[in-house]
């Protein structure tokens, strides 16, 4: 990370909003991405984020969610530097708590019911069939380079999927179709005192809401489909659409979501392996969360 970039940054920011050199507080720091408390000479404080492409337009997407009746941090300004996005936005202070599931159920019920906004990409049906050949070419990239020579498994498995998708990608428009925050985990919804503000919507798109659903228990454990089907009936007793429990693709609501949203996953960490980190060493580790996004994958989806 360019430290004098990111500083410059904030120069720009603080131009912008007219304000004087703030003392700044590392809150959470990634190889791509940063969040920092600045505290100004008159007391006042904001949040300082930044990150680098593919993240570089969350400011657009906080204020479209803004302009949507979505509760989220007000985006004070924002500039953009050498690919890098920097942001002061309002600061939430500290939570209350951490969110429970409950608060993930009525946060989702508000998100899925804001108007959609068409300025985000879309993953539809025709994009949920393309995710296995997308992930099938980013392999094929990589072994070109040189890199995931022993990924066979990786290969048949993704092409067992892209056969399935023409069925199993069915009923993606069903009701909840239309805001998915994709990064939906108790981390990114801020309890306060004045209620709560969703966070971390970087990569925001167009698509079906039960991928959030999905996302709100997290990747690094087992799939648990009895689980995220309490969470469906949640929120829909919290006033989200009965629709959210109904059969797609020849499956269950809850299989069906854990099962795309994995596949999302698997792209995901694919594209990062070969085009945004794009480090040989990071290899090992990216193959081994693959090939176990895809053995959970394969037998949700019931390929």
């Amino acid at each position: 990370m360019d430290e004098t970039l990111i500083a410059e940054l904030l120069t720009d920011l603080c131009t912008v909003t007219t304000q004087p050199t703030p003392e700044r507080e590392k809150v959470r720091v990634w190889s791509m991405s940063g969040v920092e408390r600045l505290t100004f000479p008159d007391s006042s404080t904001a949040i300082f984020k930044y990150a680098q492409r593919p993240f570089d337009r969350e400011d657009q997407a906080l204020r479209l969610a803004h302009t949507c009746g979505v509760p989220v941090p007000q985006v004070h300004a924002s500039a953009v530097r050498e690919g890098w996005l920097g942001m002061l936005l309002e600061d939430l202070g500290e939570p209350v708590r951490e969110a429970d599931s409950l608060d993930g159920a009525v946060a989702a019920v508000a998100l899925h019911g804001a108007e959609p906004a068409h300025a985000l990409t879309t993953l539809d049906e025709k994009g949920l069939r393309e995710l296995p050949l997308r992930a099938l070419e980013h392999l094929g990239c990589l072994r070109e380079a040189g890199r995931w020579q022993d990924t066979d498994d990786i290969e048949t498995g993704l092409g067992q999927i892209a056969k399935a998708a023409d069925t199993r990608a069915e009923g993606a428009a069903i009701a909840p179709f239309g805001w998915v925050h994709s990064e939906f985990h108790p981390t990114s919804l801020h309890l306060g005192h004045h209620g709560w503000r969703l966070l971390d919507f970087a990569r925001a798109f167009t698509g079906p809401g039960l991928l959030d659903l999905a996302s709100w228990h997290g990747t690094i454990g087992s799939p648990d489909p009895a689980r995220l089907r309490a969470l469906l009936e949640t929120y829909t007793a919290q006033g989200g659409t009965p629709d959210a429990l109904a059969r797609r693709g020849g499956l269950s609501a809850e299989a069906w979501a854990l099962g795309w949203h994995r596949m999302w996953a698997i792209e995901w960490f694919m594209e990062q392996s070969i085009r945004w980190i794009n480090d040989p060493a990071t290899d090992p580790a990216y193959i081994k969360v693959v090939r176990r996004h895809l053995t959970d994958t394969l037998q949700l989806l019931a390929v």
